[in-house]
């Protein structure tokens, strides 16, 4: 993990990167697509407090000078953390009541065609 600015740098392939915003007003509406790719963080310093809170020596003060100096800085973790992105336009509440979301990306269009093959479903690399 990379702390610098209001951005943390986790790897992937796809270029996704979790950072703040100064439109904090976003996080008020329903509609929540407004980064093209990356991911919003309402409180980027929280995030880092709750990745790093196996490792004690980071405590908020070190992670904000981290996050406000000029230069990134690696946070190599003690104890590894999957980051899961999901994209779901489709969702069951805890009363069993079904959800559907506009999708705004056009990934069920794409999803369609296999699905409506049956299985076995194609892997993707």
């Amino acid at each position: 993990m990379y702390l610098t600015g209001k951005l943390t740098i986790f790897p992937n392939a796809d270029n996704v990167y979790m950072h703040g915003t100064p439109a904090q007003q976003l996080f008020s509406r329903a509609r929540r697509d407004f980064s093209h790719g990356c991911i919003r963080l309402e409180d980027p310093p929280r995030l880092a407090e709750w990745v790093l809170r196996h490792q004690p020596e980071w405590t908020r003060a070190r992670i904000d000078a981290a996050m406000s100096g000029g230069t990134p800085v690696q946070v190599n973790l003690k104890v590894k953390l999957a980051v899961l992105i999901l994209y779901d336009t489709v969702s069951v509440d805890s009363k069993g009541v079904l959800h559907f979301a506009e999708d705004y990306d056009g990934h069920d269009a794409k999803l369609e065609e296999p699905l409506r093959k049956g299985y076995p479903y194609p892997r993707q690399p």
